[in-house]
């Protein structure tokens, strides 16, 4: 472990001198080429903006309430990072410019619609008769997609404490839509009033019972692409399970939510309160100095 943050904080020092004598070169279009171009949608010539981000999960889960989702569909969180803010181990996130910081990949939910809702394992009985009467039917895809559920720069992220696998490396406020056409294009659970925040982390948990610990890993430490100007966490992993998930709102549109929403909630076991859910999020975390990003 010592020798992985040795060479973490070497290649770290490393990337800094070569971005110290990078400010002197003027900033290229943002078409970066090679291995760069992951970084195309980087405010990389922002002057508040001194490293960019793209992290890409490719595998892991996520447990709200009494479903699970695995994610099969890549996720990225992309964008510009700023120097920590006073004595915060915290950057300032800066947007993608084009919009999508986190990208809306949809996660095919197991079971489909029947693995969503079971009318039978719902204990109210007029709930029970409603969701039997409803959800017979043939449209039995279900897809969970988690988006942002707040403005993109209040995303926290410390590069530090991704890194030496201590306290929160990532703070994400973020809702789940889920998408199916009988539950309509607005069911979400989370909303920017009432949103899921994932207080993510490369060390360890520690949730409130039910929930037990778990561990996350800054994952393999690689410096890679040309002038050896991107930084790789090669299986980062980041994980949360002590975050709580308010009930659904919207589901089936106006009229029939009252029905819908209740039934969501009964199906999904939401509200759900913390240390009864779980994100873990595994794939490869970039990190370059905005100031090489632009040389490329």
């Amino acid at each position: 472990m010592y020798r992985k943050f040795k060479r973490a904080r070497l290649s770290v020092s490393a990337l800094a001198l070569v971005a110290f004598g990078a400010l002197f070169v003027a900033p290229s279009a943002f078409a970066h080429s090679g291995e760069y171009a992951e970084f195309n949608q980087c405010p990389s010539t922002n002057p508040n903006v001194v490293t960019c981000l793209y992290n890409k999960t490719t595998s892991g889960e996520v447990i709200l309430g009494n479903k699970k989702v695995p994610i099969v569909n890549p996720v990225v969180l992309q964008g510009g990072l700023s120097e920590p803010v006073g004595e915060s181990p915290f950057s300032s996130f800066y947007p993608a410019l084009n919009g999508e910081s986190l990208t809306k990949a949809a996660q095919p939910v197991p079971g489909g619609l029947s693995g969503l809702v079971n009318c039978k394992e719902i204990s109210n009985i007029i709930l029970r008769l409603l969701c039997e009467a409803t959800f017979e039917n043939g449209f039995t895809g279900v897809n969970s997609t988690l988006e942002l559920s707040r403005p993109a720069s209040e995303i926290q992220v410390s590069l530090g404490n991704i890194l030496f696998e201590n306290g929160v490396s990532a703070k994400l406020p973020v809702r789940v839509h889920l998408e199916n056409p009988l539950l309509g294009s607005g069911c979400y659970i989370g909303s920017s009033s009432s949103p899921i925040i994932w207080n993510l982390t490369t060390g360890k948990t520690s949730p409130p019972p039910p929930n037990k610990s778990i561990s996350g890993t800054v994952g393999k430490v690689e410096v890679k692409g040309p002038d050896e100007g991107i930084l790789r966490l090669n299986g980062n992993r980041q994980v949360d399970n002590a975050w709580s998930a308010p009930a659904a709102t919207g589901c089936g549109g106006a009229g029939w939510e009252l029905i819908l929403d209740p039934i969501i909630d009964a199906s999904v076991g939401v509200p759900s309160k913390a240390g009864t859910n779980t994100a873990s999020l595994t794939g490869i975390a970039d990190e370059s100095p905005s100031a090489i990003v632009n040389m490329h």
